[in-house]
């Protein structure tokens, strides 16, 4: 590959029935040894083009990826553009890197991923205008078919939402190629849609025993000690915030504790600055006597609550729940917000469907290239 930008027409048609349904896509490419960097040449447009999509995902924004990026990217990254050639429009991004993997069941394979995957990014996909999510697909397709792409072995597709037509299109375009391609549902993401009102919400969407232990919970709380629902906004000091939420976070589970690494830690604390800035950040903690006993990570964006990550102290208040109690203050505040979805995100945890979630697909496509 040149160090150039790659400006390729092709001739693929949106989805019959779109709103232009006539005209080829043109496509750039912004590959590790161009001029321009991929991220940089599309900020203006990317938000955009995500809000517009199907399934409008935090996890796509401009903020999210490029601060994955910066943290836990490796590899080549890849950043394809499709814009309609008779208008110059942008319908569609795909973000991209390809690593050698090393070891493993794919050692000296070389993968092909969505900027994001796999642990840390609940929701991925390509960034469609809806009505072009064929043509884009299927020229992603050529294009990794053709000369101008890097070599690759395993194009590994994490992370799908149940609504993207991604998972859909995958089998039928890469059989023409003869591409070996599996779907499956990699994980569940449990969530609800919120009503106006919080009793409402208890009313209509908790069973009659998790309501009254709810209501019973909060109330409890609220007489036995002094207890109060904080957010971290502006004027805290973030990295203090972020290492209490760490420090909850790792006592809460032994996985949790093995998960939140060094590098982690440097990762949420990257976000959390960013989703600040981006007035997206949702660090809350329960408070008891003073002492920070419960709290959550989470996000605000598209009128959806993103609760992302949580924690408590089991050795500390436990008889008073405080992450239920938390968790019933933070559901409180989506409402008020004028959110309309809460979203667990990904894992079946049981607490999730206590308070009234509904399982929701997370979906995963692998394609081969045969040798």
């Amino acid at each position: 590959m040149d160090s150039q930008v790659v400006m390729q027409e092709t001739n693929s048609a949106p989805t019959p029935g779109a709103a232009a349904a006539n005209g080829a896509l043109r496509l750039s490419v912004y590959g590790p040894d161009a001029p321009v960097d991929g991220f940089a040449a599309l900020a203006a447009e990317w938000n955009p083009l995500v809000q517009r999509t199907r399934f409008d995902n935090f996890f796509s924004t401009y903020e999210w990826q490029t601060t994955w990026w910066e943290f836990l990217g490796q590899g080549d990254l890849w950043i394809l553009a499709f814009r309609r050639a008779d208008t110059g429009a942008l319908v569609g991004i795909a973000p991209l890197y390809i690593v050698l993997r090393t070891e493993g069941p794919t050692a000296g394979k070389r993968e092909v991923h969505f900027v994001g995957c796999i642990e840390v990014s609940d929701y991925l996909d390509l960034i469609v205008e809806p009505g072009w999510e064929s043509a884009v697909t299927a020229d992603l397709l050529a294009w990794l078919a053709s000369p101008a792409a890097p070599a690759w072995d395993i194009l590994d597709l994490c992370n799908l939402p149940e609504e993207s037509l991604t998972h859909h299109l995958l089998p039928t375009l890469t059989a023409a190629y003869g591409w070996p391609t599996q779907v499956f549902q990699e994980d569940t993401a449990p969530q609800f849609k919120l009503p106006l009102r919080y009793d409402d919400y208890l009313q209509e969407q908790v069973d009659k025993k998790q309501r009254h232990e709810i209501r019973r919970k909060q109330r409890r709380v609220e007489r036995e000690a002094q207890v109060q629902f904080l957010m971290v906004d502006r004027t805290h000091a973030l990295e203090a915030e972020v290492d209490d939420f760490v420090a909850l976070q790792r006592a809460s589970r032994a996985d949790k504790a093995d998960f939140m690494t060094p590098a982690m830690r440097r990762f949420f604390l990257g976000v959390a600055r960013r989703m600040l800035d981006a007035d997206r950040l949702r660090l809350f903690f329960l408070t008891i006597d003073g002492e920070k006993a419960a709290t959550l990570y989470a996000f605000e964006y598209g009128r959806r609550f993103w609760l992302y990550n949580s924690g408590y102290d089991p050795e500390s208040h436990a008889q008073l729940s405080p992450g239920w109690v938390l968790l019933a203050y933070a559901i409180q505040y989506a409402i008020a917000a004028g959110c309309r979805e809460f979203d667990f995100m990904q894992g079946n945890e049981e607490y999730k469907y206590r308070f009234g979630a509904q399982d929701y697909k997370v979906m995963r496509a692998i394609v081969t290239r045969p040798d």
